[in-house]
């Protein structure tokens, strides 16, 4: 788990026979380790499916709606440092059952600094994924508004934010000799900011993405019901399957986290009477949801709606079902002519029976030119980060549907 109070822990721990300073030792017990080895390999596995590269089944006669390689690649950093959370979680807590002289006590100073060490790499990327979490609801936000990617930006706040936050929180609790317990009124001032580095970015998510999602729900409404003049039940379908998985984002993240936060806010309200039993519960309630956040980004972040899949690539699946998936509907070669990106490569007897057309022809079918809005632009013509959106051509009147990022 990634908490500031399992970082206290790491502190040397005085022999006290204070209960606010017992409690602490519920972290040595194995059950508790034991709890998180579980939730941390599930985590494991969930951040790895998640990492696979994916194959999408596009459907014929629809445009598609919203981008997926950029969406792809928020969602794929996102869940690598979910698996090196959830890893060194798993290893700490391992490590933490078979060797017992790996655990903080009073006067060993390899042990502190072995937990001190686990508790940086778990804090710290623990909170990249809350950074690229809030970088996705922006992103949808940008998208919605038919803006550019900035991925730049985007890895600026999601790497060098956490690396700041960790650096500081936990030098002022360690730093200079790694004794956080039993200082007076100095020990709050030793905790206190470590707390801060840890909470702010969790109430930001908490906060400002439901906001984020929240507008990009009502941008997505007029957006379809704006671009086809309509808003008939197909339509309002699609929003509700958008609105659907912003809800399902925010309450995931709010079930993993939330424990958390009650748990802080007990510990500094209540820290000479602590309710020793709600305490424990939270603790082994943070253990098993913190490295579960993999496993449910696994599941929330999927592609939604039964006209948008996606299915694991697998090099060796036969070329002839690529083929057929491809060319068995009526407007087969058109379809994968739009599917054709600028500087991609293409299957040559494919592209021998396809022309480039000329801009009336483009027009015709629907194709877009350098003027269409960029949320509205064809798989052909969009930017390499931008939206992305497939029509074969073969519709008067497309329709618009969800795909999730």
């Amino acid at each position: 788990m990634a908490d500031p109070t399992i970082q206290t822990f790491c502190c040397h721990l005085p022999n006290k026979d204070d209960p606010s300073y017992k409690i602490l030792f519920e972290f040595n017990s194995e059950t508790y380790n034991y709890v998180v080895l579980v939730s941390s390999f599930i985590g494991i596995l969930g951040a790895i499916y998640q990492i696979l590269p994916r194959e999408e089944i596009y459907p014929t006669h629809r445009w598609v709606y919203f981008p997926t390689t950029r969406g792809r690649q928020i969602i794929v950093c996102l869940a690598l440092a979910d698996l090196m959370a959830s890893a060194g979680v798993f290893v700490r807590s391992m490590l933490w059952i078979n060797y017992k002289d790996l655990q903080p006590s009073a006067d060993n100073t390899a042990s502190t600094l072995f937990c001190a060490l686990t508790s940086a790499w778990t804090q710290y990327f623990y909170g990249v994924t809350w950074c690229w979490t809030f970088c996705y609801a922006v992103d949808v936000r940008r998208v919605l508004q038919g803006k550019e990617c900035r991925f730049a930006v985007y890895h600026t706040i999601a790497w060098l934010v956490p690396a700041f936050l960790t650096t500081t929180g936990l030098s002022i609790l360690y730093i200079p000799d790694a004794k956080c317990h039993g200082l007076g009124s100095k020990t709050f001032g030793r905790i206190l900011p470590n707390y801060f580095a840890t909470f702010l970015p969790i109430l930001i998510v908490m906060i400002v993405n439901p906001i984020l999602y929240h507008s990009a729900t009502n941008q997505a409404r007029d957006a379809v019901s704006l671009g086809l003049s309509q808003y008939t039940r197909r339509e309002r379908n699609v929003v509700d399957a958008v609105r659907l998985k912003f809800l399902a984002i925010n309450v995931a993240f709010y079930v993993c986290w939330l424990p958390n936060i009650v748990n802080g806010f007990l510990l500094w309200t209540l820290w000479f009477d602590l309710p020793r039993t709600v305490v424990l519960v939270l603790w082994y309630i943070m253990a098993f949801t913190n490295p579960l956040q993999a496993l449910f980004n696994s599941i929330v972040y999927r592609k939604w709606g039964k006209f948008s899949r996606e299915r694991i690539y697998l090099p060796c699946r036969s070329q002839v079902e690529s083929h057929a998936t491809s060319s068995d509907s009526p407007s087969g070669a058109a379809l994968a002519a739009y599917f054709r990106t600028p500087g991609s490569s293409t299957n040559p007897q494919l592209q021998a029976n396809v022309k480039d057309n000329t801009e009336d022809e483009d027009r015709e079918l629907g194709a877009d030119s350098e003027r269409t809005p960029l949320l509205m632009r064809r798989r052909g013509t969009g930017e390499a980060c931008g939206p992305v959106s497939i029509n074969n051509g073969s519709e008067s009147n497309p329709r618009l549907i969800s795909e999730s990022q």
